[in-house]
């Protein structure tokens, strides 16, 4: 019995990465929607960007690769100037939870681009 779902996902990683994609986008236009009066302007876009990737990649569709590459750009940049204002106005165990989201953002944020890339030609 094969069900028809329509979508072309044949590698468990792609899936994990679709889902990291829609999970990062999904908090991120959360968090601005519920403090919206301190977090950054910026973060609903790079939350629709995430969502947009996330879709892309789920679907495979040839422009997945550029739209992953400037989410890994905005992504990291964003993640990066965040962390680094974190760690220079308070001790790195004063928002741990914070810091280490962010570490491991920017950690599975670059494994998901370079698999993307890689994979780019299948």
């Amino acid at each position: 019995m094969t069900s028809e779902t329509g979508s072309k996902i044949e590698n468990p990683l792609v899936l994990l990465f679709t889902i990291f994609y829609a999970a990062a986008g999904i908090v991120q236009i959360g968090y601005f929607v519920i403090a919206s009066s301190t977090a950054p302007p910026h973060l609903p876009i790079l939350g629709i960007l995430s969502l947009l990737t996330a879709f892309s990649l789920f679907k495979m569709y040839k422009w997945t690769v550029p739209l992953a590459v400037v989410m890994f750009i905005t992504g990291i940049t964003f993640a990066a100037t965040t962390l680094f204002n974190s760690l220079a106005l308070q001790e790195f165990g004063d928002a741990m939870l914070l810091n280490i989201a962010l570490i491991l953002y920017m950690i599975a944020l670059l494994i998901a681009t370079l698999y993307v890339i890689a994979k780019r030609a299948d």
